[in-house]
């Protein structure tokens, strides 16, 4: 007994000395959307090169197992409130534009938390958790100052909004704080967020810490008549790439990885940089087909956005700050919604989360790699009734989120290309993220990072799991491609995992989506989409 309390002893002395003491740290939080778990280049791929973000890992945590909710709408309310989105009512599919409903008013979520412990709270970019009345908004939830679009995408040149599947009119959809930010400037999404960034930074007041999201709406698919846009200079330096759509993908991956490099450099330039916790992370896996797809590719994870299979949810994550560990790749589970407890420990907001959450403070695996750790995942759908649970070492997949299966394989080809691996480290090197870090990375480093970021797949043929017919299983440490079902072999981990599963679902609370209400129409709102619900109905025939 004395020998395990002076061990206990010994952990929190290492754990408490490493982290800064009494300041409070600033915190970034920058979200890409739809990013395709093998568009970013530190995964080993040279098709897309991204410098900045690469630079960011090498010198920073990479999170090798980051786990997300399956869809933009659930992952953005598991990451706000510390939730799984079945504990919200917010894990059926997303908020559409014109459905009466929002994350719950009596949820405390992140900025709120930051805002109680003396931070300056800001949101550059997407919402996508409520706009129908004006309290589910940004500016009733927390944040300070908002600059940004309320719903799930725009266009990237002119900030509309076309639901195709409704007729309603074209709406405008971008705000200042509560007002519309009218510009026919055209400039492209990705710039103007990034500019916005660039420009709070300078502007803060450095005495008092500041939490900031910058939630990209790249490389999220705009609007259906034009879905993939980006600037002609960009896509003409992937020619090599076959694919035309690919082409712009690839470019819109570009600016993204640009505007990562340009907010961490106007951190350097404010002297805020080694006081501020930065994170990357995709809000979910990329559409390879099917709806708002963008040729996205999440090889060799199988599935894709929407899904239950890695593709879907297992994305690119990274943590940065100077007090942190450099340069080390973490393959303990981490969910999204761990980074609620987990940040407000690492920045010394010494705030206490009052509620019960299901988000971990996994400070320590970051800092030692020592416990706690995260043991399970869930993702549940029970509107489309499609689901996974991962516990330990084995992963529980049950029903389709496609009609007849179609989205049940590997979607995203590797399509790799060789053209960018010659210049690879040099380009990593004078990115504008590495410059600003002032960390010595060096080649052997950096490569040898790459290689063990990569996912091996192995020799394995895929047997039949066919998800119509009933549940697979999988060893989804062994076996990450989700390529082997055990349903059969391993019948008691198999039992074993459905009936843990089953009492998991006991605990899930009902969807909160509604049907559309066309009152919604941009046409009655001088056409723009805005907070239609808090108005006297137009349509009262519907």
């Amino acid at each position: 007994m004395k020998t395990q309390i002076l061990i206990l002893i010994i952990v929190v002395l290492e754990f408490s000395s490493s982290l800064p003491q009494n300041q409070k740290k600033n915190v970034l939080i920058i979200v890409a959307d739809d990013l395709g778990f093998n568009d970013v280049s530190y995964r080993g791929s040279n098709e897309i090169p991204t410098y900045n973000i690469d630079a960011l890992a090498y010198g920073g945590i990479v999170l090798d197992r980051f786990y997300t909710a399956p869809m933009c709408t659930p992952s953005r309310s598991a990451l706000m409130t510390g939730k799984y989105p079945f504990h919200t009512g917010m894990q059926n599919f997303v908020i559409v534009s014109d459905e009466p409903w929002g994350l719950p008013l009596n949820e405390k979520v992140m900025p709120q938390y930051f805002k109680e412990a003396g931070y300056s709270t800001h949101l550059i970019g997407k919402w996508h958790l409520g706009l129908y009345k004006e309290p589910y908004t940004p500016m009733q939830r927390g944040y300070d100052t908002f600059f940004g679009y309320h719903g799930p995408y725009i266009g990237y040149f002119d900030y509309t909004h076309k639901m195709f599947t409704r007729n309603y009119s074209r709406g405008y959809d971008l705000r200042r704080n509560a007002n519309i930010e009218w510009r026919n400037d055209r400039v492209y999404a990705t710039d103007m967020f990034t500019k916005e960034a660039v420009a709070l930074i300078e502007n803060l007041n450095n005495k008092n810490p500041f939490f900031m999201m910058v939630n990209h709406l790249a490389p999220h698919a705009g609007n259906e008549d034009v879905p993939l846009e980006a600037k002609e200079e960009d896509i003409k330096q992937f020619s090599y790439i076959k694919n035309p759509r690919r082409q712009i993908l690839s470019a819109m991956v570009k600016s993204l990885d640009d505007s990562v490099g340009e907010i961490v450099l106007s951190l350097r330039r404010k002297n805020l940089l080694d006081d501020t916790i930065i994170i990357f992370y995709s809000d979910n896996g990329g559409p390879t087909e099917f709806l708002h797809s963008t040729t996205a590719s999440n090889y060799p994870l199988k599935g894709q956005k929407q899904s239950a299979w890695e593709g879907g949810i297992r994305t690119a994550a990274i943590i940065h700050a100077p007090f942190l560990p450099q340069g080390v790749i973490r393959n303990r589970y981490f969910y999204i919604a761990d980074f609620l407890p987990t940040l407000l420990t690492i920045s010394n907001a010494n705030v206490n989360i009052s509620t019960p959450i299901d988000g971990m403070d996994l400070s320590n695996m970051l800092m030692n790699d020592r416990p706690p750790y995260r043991d399970e995942v869930l993702t549940i759908d029970d509107v489309f009734e499609y689901s996974s649970y991962i516990r330990g070492d084995f992963k529980l997949v049950n029903g389709s989120s496609s009609e007849d299966g179609i989205a049940d394989k590997w979607l995203g080809s590797n399509n790799n290309t060789n053209v960018n691996a010659a210049n690879y480290v040099f380009n990593v090197l004078n990115s504008k993220t590495a410059k600003a870090l002032k960390y010595s990375l060096t080649e052997r480093k950096i490569s040898c990072l790459r290689k063990r970021t990569v996912v091996k797949c192995g020799n394995n043929v895929a047997n039949n799991c066919n998800l119509l017919e009933g549940p697979c299983l999988f060893n989804i440490i062994n076996d990450p491609c989700e390529k082997v079902n055990l349903a059969t072999t391993q019948k008691a981990m198999m039992t074993s995992m459905l009936e843990s599963f089953n009492e998991k679902l006991k605990t899930v609370v009902p969807a909160l989506r509604k049907p559309p209400n066309p009152n919604c129409d941009p046409i009655f709102f001088n056409l723009t989409w805005t907070n239609w619900d808090d108005y006297p109905p137009h349509i009262l025939d519907f």
